[in-house]
């Protein structure tokens, strides 16, 4: 593959440079995130909420309104975000610069138009400073290069998370994007309860923070930065944090412990740089979850199987490699 190749695949995403659009549309999928919130019976550990990978974007999969069902979903191709319903009616509404109070409006009677009526709760989740939807005209900023890149890596980032996710038979998360953190996460869980989270996440009822981390769990993805990170990376944490792992040596060599976020992270740069990109991200994600379970005591026999190949079904294996 010729680094040319390599480039679009893996693209360059600066956080400098995209910081305000980055803001701007992390603060857009909580909208459409919160309609999903609104409108569906509450899911283990927030599952429910989130966000998914398309193939030209995110999207939020269908969501039941009476006897019918709708979908909203980012374009970041054709820069739209879409409304679709399952009795054939569509609504559009363009992605450009905006504030995210005209942005909030537009979705709401978007929607109206297609005889769907829905309230949300129009207070942004983990961010430090909020400003409710409907009167937020400072954030503005969209810059369609880079919403585009951010959705390439992506793709990128969903499909080797997605095939880490098959070495796992135990009880895992889907692959998703929690639109709160402005992150894609895949969790695997040790079948055991986990001690009360203390909360205190920015912005986020402590009661939905204690559920979602009801359960011990070793929690990997991908971000594209901010506080304290100004670069995108990705991160593996354990839950509750046992003994020695943030000790423990993680594959590749760019990956370190950050005592701020008390996890693994691993810059994005040192993915896109390396010779196998797949390669240097399953060895991180593998190693930090070794590091999770060997420190954690998990059951791993009855956790771990060898990881999934097309048409051959599941078989046991530990260690898995």
């Amino acid at each position: 593959m010729n680094s040319a190749t390599e480039a679009e695949i893996w693209p360059d995403l600066p956080y400098a440079q995209w910081r305000d659009a980055c803001a701007t549309l992390q603060l857009w999928t909580q909208i459409v995130g919160k309609i999903r919130l609104s409108l569906t019976p509450w899911l283990n550990h927030s599952w429910h909420v989130t966000l998914y990978v398309t193939s030209r974007g995110l999207g939020t999969s269908p969501i039941p309104f009476d006897c019918r069902s709708f979908e909203i979903s980012f374009d970041f191709i054709d820069h739209k975000l879409r409304m679709e319903t399952s009795d054939g009616q569509q609504s559009e509404h363009p992605l450009r610069p905006q504030s995210v109070s005209e942005f909030y409006f537009a979705v709401l009677e978007g929607l109206a138009e297609l005889g769907i009526d829905v309230r949300i709760n129009q207070w942004p989740n983990e961010v430090p400073q909020r400003i409710r939807f409907s009167a937020d005209k400072t954030h503005i900023a969209y810059d369609p290069e880079y919403a585009h890149r951010f959705w390439r890596i992506l793709l990128q980032a969903d499909r080797v998370l997605k095939l880490f996710r098959t070495g796992f038979t135990g009880k895992c998360s889907p692959v998703h994007f929690f639109w709160g953190s402005f992150d894609l996460a895949v969790t695997r869980f040790s079948g055991r309860r986990a001690p009360l989270h203390p909360g205190g996440v920015p912005n986020l009822p402590d009661e939905v923070a204690r559920e979602a981390y009801s359960h011990e769990v070793s929690s990997a993805g991908f971000w594209p930065g901010g506080a304290p990170l100004e670069f995108p990376a990705f991160y593996s944490y354990a839950y509750p944090e046992p003994a020695g792992f943030r000790e423990t040596v993680i594959r590749p060599d760019a990956a370190f412990y950050s005592e701020e976020l008390r996890e693994f992270v691993l810059p994005y740069d040192a993915v896109r740089a390396a010779t196998s990109p797949e390669e240097t991200l399953l060895a991180f994600l593998q190693s930090s979850y070794d590091a999770a379970a060997a420190c954690g005591n998990w059951d791993r026999k009855a956790l771990e199987c060898l990881p999934g190949r097309i048409g051959v079904p599941t078989r046991p294996g530990f260690p898995p490699n």
